[in-house]
C-alpha cells in the first residue's frame, strides 16, 4: 500500500508560514527567495507588458503570489487550504490578489484566460498531476507560460529530500513528501506535451553549501544565510517553464 502524502500539514501552519525556523516550511521559504526572481525574469523576457493575468495554483501562504502582485496587474491565488489562504491574504501588501479556495482538478477560471500559470511545489502533492497540468493548459492563452517546481524520483531524492529533511528539521511531519509522487523530468515533459505545452527550460535547484548552511545544519534550524542556487542538473528539486502552443 503506497503511503498518502500529508497535505493536512499545511492546514495547521498559521503564522509559521512566515515565522518558523524549525519547520520544513522555513526551507521552502528560503528556496522561494531564489525561485521568485527566476520566474519574474522569464516572464519579463516573454512579455513586454506588466498587464498580465497570472494564476498561482497551490499558492499556500502566498510566497510567490504576493511577490508577483507587486510586479503585475492581475494575480490570482488558489489553494485547497483555507487557513493558508488567510495567511497569504494577510501578507498581501497590495490587497489586489484574488485568493480563492479551489480544486486544482477543476480550476474556476475561464478557458484561455491566463497569461501565466504557476504550479510550484505542488505537482508532487497530487495523485493525478497530469489532470492538474491539463487544467493549467486549459486556462492558459496561446503562447502563455506554465511554471513548475517539483522533485525528481530517484534514490538521491528519497535520501536527501525525504530522509535528510526529517533529520534536519525535527518538526518535519511523516509523509510530508512521498517518493512515488515525485516526477522524473522526462515524465513531466511528456505530460505537458500531451496538453499542448512545450518545455522550454528545466533547471536544478539546491542549497548553497556556505556558512549559513553549516550553521543551519549544526543548529537543526533554518538560520540566516541559508539559501539556494538555481542552475545545474535536475537531480533533486527542479523547476522550469513551458509554453502553450497555438
Amino acid at each position: 500500500m503506497k503511503p498518502k502524502v500529508n497535505n493536512d500539514y499545511y492546514n495547521h501552519l498559521g503564522q509559521n508560514w512566515y515565522d518558523a525556523d524549525d519547520d520544513p516550511i522555513a526551507v521552502l521559504r528560503a528556496e522561494q527567495r531564489a525561485k521568485n526572481p527566476w520566474v519574474e525574469q522569464i516572464i519579463n523576457k516573454n512579455f513586454k507588458t506588466k498587464n498580465l493575468r497570472i494564476a498561482d495554483i497551490g499558492c499556500g501562504g502566498g510566497f510567490l503570489t504576493n511577490y508577483l502582485s507587486l510586479r503585475y496587474s492581475h494575480v490570482f491565488g488558489l489553494d485547497a487550504s483555507e487557513s493558508s489562504l488567510a495567511v497569504a491574504q494577510s501578507k498581501d501588501s497590495t490587497s489586489n490578489v484574488e485568493y480563492v479556495v479551489g480544486d486544482a482538478y477543476n480550476l474556476p477560471y475561464q478557458t484561455a484566460s491566463m497569461d501565466v500559470v504557476c504550479a510550484m511545489d505542488f505537482l508532487e502533492h497530487v495523485e493525478r498531476p497530469h489532470d492538474v497540468i491539463a487544467e493549467c493548459s486549459r486556462v492558459l492563452k496561446p503562447d502563455g507560460l506554465f511554471f513548475f517546481h517539483t522533485f525528481n524520483r530517484n534514490f538521491a531524492s528519497w535520501l536527501i529530500v525525504i530522509k535528510f529533511m526529517e533529520w534536519f528539521v525535527p518538526n518535519t511531519p511523516k509523509n510530508l513528501h512521498v517518493l512515488h509522487l515525485f516526477i522524473k523530468p522526462s515524465e513531466l515533459k511528456a505530460m505537458m506535451l500531451l496538453n499542448n505545452l512545450k518545455t522550454k527550460e528545466i533547471v536544478g535547484i539546491g542549497p548553497r553549501f556556505n556558512f549559513g548552511f553549516l550553521k543551519s545544519i549544526l543548529a537543526r534550524k533554518v538560520k540566516p544565510g541559508f539559501s539556494f542556487n538555481v542552475g545545474g542538473p535536475p537531480l533533486l528539486g527542479y523547476m522550469g517553464f513551458s509554453k502553450k502552443q497555438r
